[in-house]
């Protein structure tokens, strides 16, 4: 086990530990439930049927394959971790941790399953080992991921640093994953599916615009892009797209705009006579002052002198 693992697993790990328990074989211990020294874990086979799921569960998508591999694993080699549960009401118990586990042994067909017995004091603890167990114990895509570490900053009130901590990893990897859940749908599907890597998707969450991501995700399809291509493509986009703003503005500014209104107002106010500015696409424009006699120009004439040595 890595030292990352080691980190993740001081709680539910040091509280499991492994033991391997091949169903039908009995406890090593010599009674049908027993607890462990200095904790309030008990062991023992429960039905199957009086287990209800995890509703913190943040593993949305199960892959067929892992699962088939896993009943075959169980049926050859028995269960090497139990599943982990808590109790509720009616003699039932609630899943903290082994979902596939559970589901293996389901569609095999077996009526009991190994399970530690734990306490759980509120809903918020509960929600926090259920995810930071599945982080650790579980391959869980990018977006799973990035909701796991959500709820654990909105409903469990950890920061960022704290799940850092708690799952082994630095910091800015845990802001970079939740940023992906800004993606769009599309995004976040092919993301899922495993056709864009998490590479792509960091280039492409940087582009504001939703239809230039959906064009890019389909070039990267068709052509097999790479990472380096897509940050190029992002690059030009952005660099092409502020060059239209800047377009667009120089254009409004060259029309009946009513910034350039605006602009005419105060220089007529001013100089207490008709003014006209007119700009082009290029940037370059005129300012047209009107006077209607000799002593109109010399009252402007004036008046420019005036501010300008005002000015200086």
């Amino acid at each position: 086990m890595s030292k990352g693992k080691q980190v993740l697993g001081r709680g539910l790990d040091a509280l499991l530990g492994r033991m391997e328990i091949k169903d039908g074989e009995p406890f090593p211990n010599k009674t049908s439930e027993s607890e462990s020294p200095g904790t309030s874990e008990v062991f023992r086979k429960i039905d199957v049927d009086k287990i209800s799921p995890n509703p913190f569960q943040p593993r949305t998508h199960f892959e067929p394959k892992p699962l088939e591999e896993l009943r075959d694993s169980i049926l050859k080699n028995g269960l090497i971790q139990p599943i982990t549960v808590r109790k509720t009401e009616n003699g039932r118990f609630q899943l903290i941790s082994g979902e596939r586990r559970l589901k293996a042994f389901k569609e095999i067909g077996y009526r009991e399953i190994p399970a530690y017995i734990i306490e759980v004091e509120s809903n918020e603890m509960m929600l926090a080992m259920a995810l930071i167990e599945n982080l650790q114990r579980e391959k869980l895509n990018p977006i799973e991921e990035a909701y796991a570490y959500k709820r654990l900053m909105e409903e469990c009130s950890l920061t960022q640093e704290m799940i850092a901590t708690r799952v082994g990893k630095d910091r800015t990897t845990i802001a970079n994953v939740i940023r992906l859940l800004k993606l769009p749908p599309e995004l976040r599907d092919a993301l899922v599916k495993d056709e864009i890597s998490m590479g792509h998707a960091r280039a492409l969450i940087n582009l504001d615009s939703v239809s230039a991501q959906i064009q890019i995700l389909k070039k990267i399809k068709s052509s097999n892009l790479s990472v380096r291509n897509v940050e190029n493509l992002v690059k030009d986009y952005i660099t092409r797209g502020n060059a239209q703003k800047k377009r667009k503005h120089q254009l409004n500014l060259g029309s009946s705009s009513p910034e350039l209104r605006e602009i005419e107002d105060k220089l007529r106010r001013l100089l207490g006579t008709k003014v006209q500015c007119k700009l082009g696409v290029n940037g370059r424009g005129e300012i047209i002052i009107d006077f209607y006699s000799q002593d109109e120009f010399e009252r402007l004439l004036e008046l420019l002198n005036a501010i300008d040595n005002t000015i200086h």
